[in-house]
């Protein structure tokens, strides 16, 4: 029969280690967002620093919760058996940075789609998701024997359901709309495609793990689904943080935090070149498969000194020239009056 720690604490520990590993990429991601988007707006740094220090809070919990049953109670088996008041902050920390990045996506749905059923609908899992992790992290505090959390696992399927039907909303709900503004163009296509790749990207691996996760919850009494649980705080921070740093991929803008979705769509609209040669014509190259000419056209006359001049009648002898221009050619004739 296996040991308790190798049916519990086997699965936690391999929990723990992704979450750290996952806590090193968010420092990195972390960094280059306030070392490129230096100009975003104060309250998004504020928003990244918070899921930050909640993201480090967290790993820091792990580590004591896996630290005081294998090194302070090392020798008593009986201490394995039992969850301690840290790991049931566990499912609330997730819970908390969860909704927050939800929040944070459907924001961005209202911003691109104006579709307000979406963003209630989004915004409602978010919530209850929140609910659900609260409400795990009372029933671990309440019933802490490992071997017996399934019997609160309605409040653990509200949880983990609510987030991937969210995080499968939001996935949906930005491919949709990405899609259905395509221009025709291959350059913007290819931007649009590279960002709807990386939505669903994002989006389905929060909602896989979730998934797993709730899976092996009710499937096994045993701590397996930890293996999943444990991390997927951090993936819905990474997700966040690749979406923002992934800006300064587009090559749209000076990739100072200046650029958005607007600058990248405005950019490419407007960016042309104009050649001006002879004659006053102008070619500007819109897009490469459009190339509109504009040809100014000139009258040519003949400049005279007024200086001197003998009279009228002098004048009158004189030939003139007069430019045709719907002749298109330049034409020679007497200032008469036939004129």
């Amino acid at each position: 029969m296996p040991s308790p720690a190798a049916l519990t604490y086997g699965p936690i520990f391999i929990g723990v280690v992704f979450n750290i590993l996952l806590y090193g990429i968010m420092i990195t991601q972390t960094f280059l967002y306030f070392t490129v988007y230096k100009k975003d707006r104060l309250w998004m740094k504020i928003f990244v620093a918070v899921l930050f220090i909640c993201d480090t809070v967290n790993c820091a919990f792990d580590i004591t919760f896996l630290y005081i049953p294998l090194v302070n109670n090392f020798g008593n088996p009986s201490s394995l058996m039992y969850a301690t008041w840290v790991f049931a902050t566990d499912p609330v920390m997730t819970a908390v940075i969860g909704s927050l990045t939800q929040i944070f996506f459907a924001w961005r749905v209202n911003v691109l789609t104006h579709s307000i059923p979406a963003v209630i609908f989004i915004t409602f899992c978010a919530l209850c998701q929140f609910c659900g992790g609260l409400g795990t992290s009372i029933a671990v505090g309440m019933i802490p024997e490992f071997v017996h959390f399934q019997k609160f696992e309605i409040i653990v399927i509200v949880w983990l359901a609510f987030s991937a039907v969210a995080d499968c909303a939001i996935t949906i709900a930005l491919v949709w709309h990405l899609r259905k503004h395509k221009t025709g163009f291959a350059a913007t296509d290819d931007i649009v495609n590279r960002i709807i790749r990386l939505t669903v990207q994002t989006g389905l691996i929060t909602a896989l793990c979730a998934v797993i996760d709730l899976i092996l919850f009710l499937a096994t009494p045993s701590g397996l689904h930890l293996v999943f649980n444990l991390p997927l705080s951090k993936l819905y921070t990474n997700s966040l943080m690749s979406s923002l740093n992934s800006r300064a991929g587009w090559k749209y803008g000076t990739g100072n935090g200046e650029t958005t979705t607007d600058d990248m769509t405005r950019n490419d609209r407007h960016k042309h070149l104009n050649v001006r040669g002879e004659g006053s014509r102008r070619v500007s190259m819109m897009t490469p498969n459009q190339v509109y000419i504009d040809v100014e056209s000139h009258e040519m006359v003949d400049v005279i000194d007024t200086k001197g001049l003998p009279g009228d009648s002098a004048m009158d002898s004189m030939p003139g020239r007069l430019y045709s221009e719907k002749g298109g050619k330049l034409a020679a004739g007497s200032t008469s009056d036939s004129l």
